[in-house]
């Protein structure tokens, strides 16, 4: 089964976006505090609308309490920086796909202790796609290599 992780998010929509998705797919989502938004938040609740009660929904209070949680699991981190694209990288059952705070990723320390950077090509000069849709994308691709079973 894999995993979806969320880094510090600091927009709610965008979380709330995810967990729903996760809702659908009956995958579980991890959220690495501190977010930059409370639960009750109403732009959260709004975009994850009546699935968030559906959500597995697991909140980490650090990346150290993520990293203990998900040993031995590998963690797949969706970044810009990478050079492997999304669709030539082969995802495992119990993979966690690791998504960045929308303003500024993750830190290099968390770039130095994941087991795999991926990316999602652009044309040039393109920064980056929403987090939601990057997320999407990335889930999209694993279920269809590991089966939607393995969600």
């Amino acid at each position: 089964m894999i995993e979806i992780a969320l880094y510090q998010p600091d927009i709610a929509p965008n979380a709330a976006t995810i967990l729903r998705m996760c809702a659908c797919f009956g995958l579980t989502c991890r959220i690495i505090e501190p977010a930059g938004f409370v639960m009750s938040d109403s732009a959260f609740r709004r975009a994850g609308m009546d699935y968030l009660d559906k959500a597995a929904l697991l909140r980490e209070p650090s990346w150290a309490a993520f990293r203990e949680a998900t040993a031995g699991r590998r963690r797949v981190l969706l970044t810009t920086r990478a050079s492997l694209p999304l669709w030539d990288f082969t995802f495992a059952p119990g993979d966690v796909i690791l998504m960045g705070r929308e303003s500024s990723g993750v830190p290099e320390s968390v770039h130095a202790e994941v087991e795999a950077r991926i990316t999602i090509p652009m044309q040039p000069g393109m920064r980056s796609l929403n987090v939601a849709l990057a997320c999407a994308m990335a889930t999209g691709e694993a279920l269809r290599q590991l089966g939607p079973r393995q969600g």
